[in-house]
């Protein structure tokens, strides 16, 4: 090899990487000890004086780095004596946390509207539930048959109907074995909490439940055609339900 190709390589070859800034170097040690599980869920860090001690930083540079990790819902700051800075979960139930507060904060700015989420609801919630069909287990049936048992004997006017029809949505998405998607399907459904913007009356609780079990009856039967016929039907009465009350 001539002495210009070794040349060449030393002058390709990588071996320097970027000088982190103190802020940033504490950042990333942090995030990084969260996200390997070496700081386990629930976890409360040292004080901030001993963890400044410990980074060799001053207070102030220690708190510009958290202040960045509590915007990244990696740790959670809780006031007080006995309080501190805690980390917070990181699993895809967390996914749907943040993905919940961020339709929240648009639709209270007006940057989206109802229609749009319910739309985009409908469009997860069918293969949610032709994946159920395909992938539930005797548990994930037994655990939504056990929720519209429920719903059958509820009243209209008890409180818990709104949690009922919560979880029935939440655990089909879950049987789907996509957790991503499981987490998508929460938090859209608890952004157009279809109960709330219903006047609900006995035929419509009647209605519902009955609906309710034709989803879980394709379930069972893991027949995926069956149960996104099931779930259409139902969107779509929810949604002309609503329309009629704001008429």
């Amino acid at each position: 090899m001539s002495a210009e190709v070794v040349g060449e390589d030393r002058r390709r070859r990588v071996i320097g990487q970027k000088v982190l800034r103190p802020r940033q170097q504490v950042e990333e040690t942090l995030r990084a000890a969260i996200l390997s599980g070496e700081l386990k869920s629930g976890e409360m860090l040292p004080p901030e004086t001993e963890l400044a001690r410990q980074f060799d930083v001053s207070r102030t540079t220690l708190r510009e780095a958290l202040r960045v990790l509590t915007s990244q819902r990696l740790i959670t700051k809780v006031p007080g004596a006995r309080g501190g800075n805690i980390v917070q979960s990181v699993d895809y139930q967390s996914l749907g946390a943040v993905v919940m507060e961020s339709v929240d904060n648009l639709l209270a700015l007006g940057t989206i509207d109802f229609d749009e989420l319910a739309d985009m609801r409908q469009l997860l919630e069918v293969p949610s539930v032709r994946l159920a069909a395909a992938h539930r287990s005797s548990d994930d049936l037994r655990d939504i048959q056990a929720v519209v048992a429920k719903q059958k004997t509820a009243r209209v006017d008890d409180p818990e109907i709104p949690e009922l029809d919560r979880q029935f949505h939440t655990l089909i998405a879950r049987a789907s074995g996509n957790r991503v998607l499981a987490s998508f399907v929460a938090a859209l459904h608890h952004a157009t909490e279809p109960v709330h913007y219903l006047e609900l009356s006995p035929e419509v609780g009647r209605e519902t439940v009955k609906q309710h079990q034709a989803i879980v009856r394709a379930i069972e039967a893991q027949d995926a055609d069956a149960a996104e016929a099931a779930i259409v039907k139902h969107l779509t009465y929810l949604r002309q339900i609503g329309v009629h009350k704001a008429d």
